[in-house]
């Protein structure tokens, strides 16, 4: 059974910053792109960013330059680095892996989520 561990949510003043991470096992991470998805209450699912195993990247157009995702292959991990916090910003994130640029009959695999809160 895959599991995607996700750590690092919280309540945060607008400004501030927090970092997630996300763990999952080293089958699955060596072949996946990962990324961060979010979703606000009432809203769908959505992007953050994204990371393919040789490092290349792709976030969203509200997130650019304040967030920053990085992958740690030797400790099987994702981060989510994010700064300059909006309240816009509150919502549950999931971490992703999809391994279906590597082997295209593989489904994605999600974590549980962890919950950010951007208010003063």
């Amino acid at each position: 059974q895959v599991q995607l561990v996700e750590s690092g949510g919280g309540l945060v003043q607008p400004g501030g910053s927090l970092r997630l991470s996300c763990t999952t096992s080293r089958n699955i991470f060596s072949i996946s792109v990962m990324g961060w998805y979010r979703q606000a209450p009432g809203k769908q699912r959505e992007l953050v960013a994204s990371i393919a195993g040789g490092g290349r990247t792709n976030y969203a157009d509200s997130v650019k330059g304040r967030f920053t995702i990085s992958r740690d292959n030797a400790k099987n991990t994702v981060y989510l680095q994010m700064n300059s916090l909006e309240p816009e910003d509150t919502a549950v994130y999931y971490c992703n892996a999809d391994p279906k640029m590597t082997i295209p009959t593989m489904r994605a695999y999600w974590g549980q989520g962890t919950q950010v809160i951007v208010s003063s």
